[in-house]
Parts: structure tokens; C-alpha cells; sequence
């Protein structure tokens, strides 16, 4: 009878993958999307639609009741980096019946038939063993654990970053740019939004462009996040260069430029900075250099990024609101503002805390943040 009830399970499942073409990414029922606002439809990290690539959305439920919904664990990974110490949950959409489970109990099926999404090689994730198998059977690749699939993905996340760059280089920045220049508002500001999915939302609902399909508005969206966004040279802004990395966390700083701060230091009688993706991690390098690897530095200036305005604030004349649920690359952030009105206004608006001057900002308060 069990040899049956497999064979009988092997067969449906053969018919749900009987090729290659007839297994799509697309949600075929409503998805479930747990993140919220008018850009819960995208992908925070990468803006694709959420629903075209559901098969392989991955979930991060974080403390506060934040939720980030992603089309691929490669633009998770992008994220968990810096939310990992505040993350509750990990979901994963199961290709066969498309809910979202937990990830850590799922099968992935690695390095199939089917195209990865954000990455060369795609991951598959089943509930159900006999599900995965099946899959396996008929689109090839690996039946792995949840944290062998991760590992996978962090390894190999910088060629498939590097792909990606060559591709919309050469295809979506000038679709982008050329749709802009014909139909958009051209006073849209990418720097006024902390992602790019907010950016999308912004375009759509406010008829930035006219209309769009889904496929013009991520051209549009990558156009003006990568190209116009790190094109803005102004001096009344933080200029963060390509490649340069927070020295406490590891993450490539030009990608929050709405969070930038920056350190001047002289050493030796050599003046250098240290570029840093919130206030948080500035403030920890600040306290103690040399916990990071800075030995006898002299601070010189301090800048960071208020939230209103992306313009560079000296870090001693700022107002800082702390524990908002407003969440910045690194989770809870302090959040600056040029005036205490602001802050104040912020701190009402998003739930805030505390408003707290510079020299208010202890290792107590910025170490309390992370837990």
C-alpha cells in the first residue's frame, strides 16, 4: 500500500512538472505578501514583482512586527547581513502549494532546469519531500537543506551580483533612461527614499510616468536607483564611492546613501575616512577605533545624513531619535535631523523613543539598540 500511495504521489507530481516550460515562478493564487505599505508588491532590495517571481520569494519576520518580503533568497542574503540579530523568522514560498514556510524545515531543490532568480543558480524550496523528489526527477539539481542553500547563495553572491550589473547595464539603465527622459516627471528624487520598492510605489500610484508596464517601471526604477541616485555629486551630501564597506559591519555602504555617515580621522599625519551605513555602526566605531582596527586615529569631523532632507549634518549639531519603527540597513537606528522640530515631528509621526543630543549617544544606548 505505501509503494502505491508513492508512486500514486511521484505521478502527480510528474504531471504538475511535466516540462520544463510548465513550471513558472508567477504566483497561479494569491500570494501571501506579509510586508506592508504601497510597495509591499516589490522586492525591497532588487524592486522585481514579487508576484511574477513567488515560487522563490523568501521572508524575514523581524522584531518590532517588521516584515521584508524578497523574489529570491540572493537579495535576502543582501539583507540579513545587516538584519540578522533582530530576525525571528525565515519563511520560504513552497513551490507546490504556494504558502510560506518556515525555511530552516524546507527541501530546496539547488541548480535545477529552472533559471535562478537574482542568480545563476535557482533554488526551489518543498515542504514535502516527495514533492522536492518529484521536482528533482524531472528539472534536475541537488535536494539540499535550508542552510546549505544560504551558504551556497553567500558564496556565490558577488559573480551573481557582477552578472546581474552587466545586464542592466547593458539592457535596463538605457531602457530606463530613455523612458524617463519621455514620459516621467523630472522631478522625481531617488534619494528621498530609503528603497527601491518605495521608489516604484512612489512612481506608480503618483502617475510619476503615465502608464507603465511592470517590465518600464522596474527599467524606470533601476535607472534612477543605481544610475541618477549615485550620480548626485552634490557637496551639500555624502559622496559614498562603489565598493567602499563599513568597517563594523562588512556591508557595502553606497547602497543606503540616505543612512551615510562618515568619519575624517588623521593617523600618522595621513588624513583618510571611514564610510559607515547608519549612525548605529558610526557610533560604535567612535566609541572604541580600535575594536575595529583603528589604533591612534584623530578624529577630525563627523557627518552624518539627515533623514529629511539626505543633506550632511555635522554629527555634534544633529538630533537623534532613537528606536522609531523606522529600521535602517542595520535594524534600529539612531535617525538624525538637522532641528529638534523635525525630530520631533519624526519621533510623532514613527513611534520614536527617545530624541537625544550627540554627546547623549552612550555604548549603553547604542549597543542597546541591537537587542
Amino acid at each position: 500500500m505505501r509503494l502505491i500511495l508513492v508512486f500514486l504521489t511521484l505521478l502527480f507530481s510528474f504531471n504538475l512538472f511535466a516540462t520544463d516550460m510548465d513550471f513558472s515562478k508567477k504566483a497561479s493564487v494569491k500570494p501571501e505578501i506579509i510586508q506592508k505599505g504601497e510597495q509591499k508588491a516589490w522586492c525591497p532590495v532588487c524592486g522585481m514583482s514579487l508576484k511574477m517571481f513567488y515560487k522563490t520569494n523568501h521572508a524575514l519576520k523581524l522584531s518590532g512586527g517588521h516584515n521584508n518580503q524578497y523574489c529570491s533568497m540572493s537579495c535576502m542574503v543582501h539583507d540579513n547581513e545587516g538584519l540578522q540579530d533582530i530576525v525571528k523568522e525565515i519563511l520560504v514560498v513552497d513551490a507546490s502549494t504556494e504558502k510560506l514556510i518556515p525555511a530552516y524545515s524546507a527541501n530546496y531543490v539547488l541548480g535545477s532546469k529552472v533559471p535562478g532568480t537574482m542568480s545563476k543558480v535557482s533554488k526551489i524550496a518543498f515542504a514535502d519531500i516527495n514533492d522536492a523528489e518529484a521536482f528533482q526527477a524531472k528539472m534536475g539539481g541537488d535536494i539540499v537543506t535550508y542552510s546549505y542553500a544560504f551558504e551556497y547563495t553567500q558564496k556565490s553572491i558577488a559573480k551573481d551580483t557582477s552578472m546581474i550589473s552587466m545586464k542592466r547595464q547593458k539592457m535596463m539603465y538605457p531602457k530606463g533612461e530613455k523612458i524617463f527622459n519621455s514620459v516621467c516627471d523630472k522631478n522625481v528624487d531617488p534619494t528621498l527614499f530609503d528603497r527601491i520598492n518605495e521608489l516604484k510605489a512612489d512612481i506608480k500610484s503618483n502617475n510619476r510616468c503615465g502608464f507603465l508596464s511592470e517590465s518600464e517601471l522596474q527599467a524606470v526604477a533601476l535607472y534612477l536607483w543605481d544610475i541618477v541616485r549615485y550620480n548626485n555629486k552634490s557637496e551639500s551630501f555624502i559622496t559614498i564611492k562603489e565598493g567602499e564597506k563599513c568597517p563594523v559591519c562588512g556591508m557595502f555602504v553606497h547602497k543606503y546613501p540616505k543612512w551615510a555617515s562618515k568619519i575624517y580621522y588623521t593617523k600618522n599625519g595621513q588624513k583618510n575616512h571611514a564610510a559607515f551605513d547608519g549612525v548605529k555602526d558610526m557610533m560604535k566605531f567612535y566609541l572604541k577605533p580600535s575594536k575595529w582596527g583603528f589604533d591612534n586615529i584623530r578624529v577630525s569631523e563627523i557627518l552624518v545624513t539627515d533623514y529629511y532632507s539626505n543633506k550632511a549634518l555635522k554629527a555634534e549639531k544633529a538630533f537623534y531619535v532613537k528606536c522609531s519603527e523606522v529600521y535602517g540597513p542595520m535594524g534600529r537606528e539612531l535617525i538624525p535631523f538637522s532641528t529638534m522640530k523635525n525630530a520631533e515631528t519624526f519621533m510623532s509621526d514613527h513611534s520614536g523613543g527617545k530624541i537625544l543630543l550627540f554627546d547623549e549617544i552612550t555604548k549603553d544606548v547604542v549597543y542597546g539598540l541591537d537587542k
